[in-house]
């Protein structure tokens, strides 16, 4: 089985994800890894990563996803707001919109990350003008919750749930 895993990185969250991924699936054929740079890579699992980009994968995921068809894909994702399957579910199906219906999905898998420091300026600043508003609080704190994350529990839960995949998938 040829697998390939490809993924968007800015602050090096997805990364460290994608990087748990491949350490776990070194006994498998591995024939890329790396950011969205190739087109027309022949492999018989997609496994594909971005980070939260407005409540999406980035564009560059989205165009890529968009150009395969009868594949089977395996979606991961990391996200600054953390926390319930119910916010991942609603990010994996804002993703799911953008793959043709011939794809097989086999699955996500989201965890938080850490954000960029000008997010938590930008809350204070907010905080300073509003100070009112108990839901910009909520965000520093969660902001600050971040900081630690992906994890060692997000990478091993990250390593467990591709096992999982390559059950489900038949491979």
């Amino acid at each position: 089985m040829k697998i390939a895993i490809i993924y968007a990185s800015v602050t090096g969250n997805t990364k460290m994800v994608a990087e748990s991924i491949k350490e776990s699936l070194k006994k498998e054929n591995i024939i890329y890894f790396d950011p969205v740079t190739k087109d027309n890579i022949d492999a018989d699992l997609f496994v594909v990563g971005s980070w939260t980009n407005r409540g999406t994968a980035t564009n560059e995921i989205i165009n890529f996803l968009k150009q395969l068809e009868n594949k089977k894909i395996a979606f991961f994702g990391t996200a600054g707001y953390g926390g319930s399957e119910e916010y991942y579910q609603t990010l994996f199906n804002r993703v799911k919109e953008n793959i043709s219906s011939s794809n097989l999905l086999l699955g996500y898998f989201y965890c938080q990350g850490k954000m960029p420091l000008g997010v938590r300026e930008r809350y204070i600043n907010m905080i300073k003008a509003n100070p009112a508003d108990a839901n910009l609080l909520v965000s520093l704190e969660n902001f600050d919750e971040a900081l630690t994350h992906p994890d060692d529990k997000d990478l091993e839960n990250a390593k467990n749930w591709i096992k999982e995949i390559i059950k489900k998938g038949g491979f």
